[in-house]
């Protein structure tokens, strides 16, 4: 358990850095947004650009994996979905809504950093580029035409997911993966050059600040009056997510045995920092941020104990 605190320990310490930071007032709202602005359109599209364009397509692109995160995605979130609509009595758009929360990672500010510790920085960077692939193309489409349909009438749906796939086109993540896998495809020789090395430092920059943001955006979340709302969002995310996924992988293993530990690390992490600005305009902002700070907050626990438990099944953990 000291070797799994040393990976959480140091990830949740620079958190509660940022937090401090913006309880503080040392940095203000609008930094950490512009902190935030710097990881999503320059570090995070350096780290994945760099992890497809230097690696064989056939590597990059592994069927297995992602079915497995895809698919046990989509059952969590179809499970909260039924749950929340069909048992609880919530409305159709807030039960997608608490889907979307269980069921898609922060795959990029919280999933790398503590995967990377796990099974290298290599095959982190390549789950981290699947499950953008994922989480943007499948999940976030999907859960929106949901919830616009709940609140605004069936007819809809379509065009928020042609909305979505618009806005997609213009993500400096998705362009860095297509451009990561136009050289990997190409194989054109840029390793070692000098736009290899610039792209490398803004990639290395991207766990350390990501995890900063993260922190600074907790401040001032609202958590009072939701209790079991948030609980079950966030207990879901943290417990559920990993066990579907990790079932799957354990099923229909991916042909590198370390992403099965880089899927359920993915899957284990809280939800998606821009949860509570996507519930905005249906008005349910205040609950989703509440999960998201539970989610949070609680994870230091949940996932020191889901690396121990990876640990003790031989195979799943690479040596190192």
């Amino acid at each position: 358990m000291t070797q799994i605190l040393g990976i959480t320990g140091p990830i949740y310490l620079v958190i509660a850095l940022g937090f401090l930071a913006g309880r503080l007032e040392i940095f203000s709202k609008a930094d950490m947004r512009v902190l935030g602005t710097y990881v999503v359109k320059f570090a995070l599209p350096a780290l994945v650009f760099t992890a497809l364009s230097q690696r064989p397509v056939g590597e990059i692109l592994n069927a297995r994996y992602m079915a497995d995160y895809a698919v046990g995605s989509l059952i969590v979130m179809l499970v909260a979905l039924a749950w929340g609509w069909r048992q609880q009595g919530k409305s159709f758009t807030l039960s997608a809504l608490c889907g979307l929360g269980m069921s898609s990672s922060n795959s990029g500010f919280i999933g790398y950093p503590i995967a990377v510790q796990v099974v290298g920085p290599a095959t982190a960077a390549v789950a981290l580029a699947m499950n953008m692939v994922i989480e943007n193309l499948v999940m976030i489409p999907i859960t929106l035409a949901m919830a616009d349909s709940g609140s605004s009438g069936a007819g809809k749906w379509y065009r928020i997911a042609l909305g979505s796939m618009g806005k997609l086109a213009r993500n400096p993540v998705i362009l860095a993966m297509l451009g990561g896998f136009a050289v990997a495809l190409l194989e054109l020789p840029i390793a070692g050059g000098v736009l290899a090395r610039t792209i490398n430092m803004l990639a290395m920059s991207s766990a350390a600040v990501s995890l900063f943001v993260i922190g600074g955006a907790l401040v001032g979340l609202p958590i009072k009056g939701m209790r079991r709302d948030v609980s079950a969002i966030a207990l879901g995310k943290l417990v559920l997510h990993p066990l579907v996924v990790g079932l799957l992988v354990w099923l229909l293993p991916p042909s590198d045995p370390s992403l099965r530990a880089a899927a359920v690390v993915f899957a284990g992490v809280p939800m998606l920092s821009i949860y509570p600005i996507l519930a905005q305009k249906y008005g349910f902002d205040a609950l989703c941020a509440a999960a998201l700070l539970l989610a949070t907050v609680l994870s230091f626990v949940t996932i020191s104990l889901l690396l121990w438990s990876l640990g003790e099944l031989p195979g799943w953990i690479p040596a190192t």
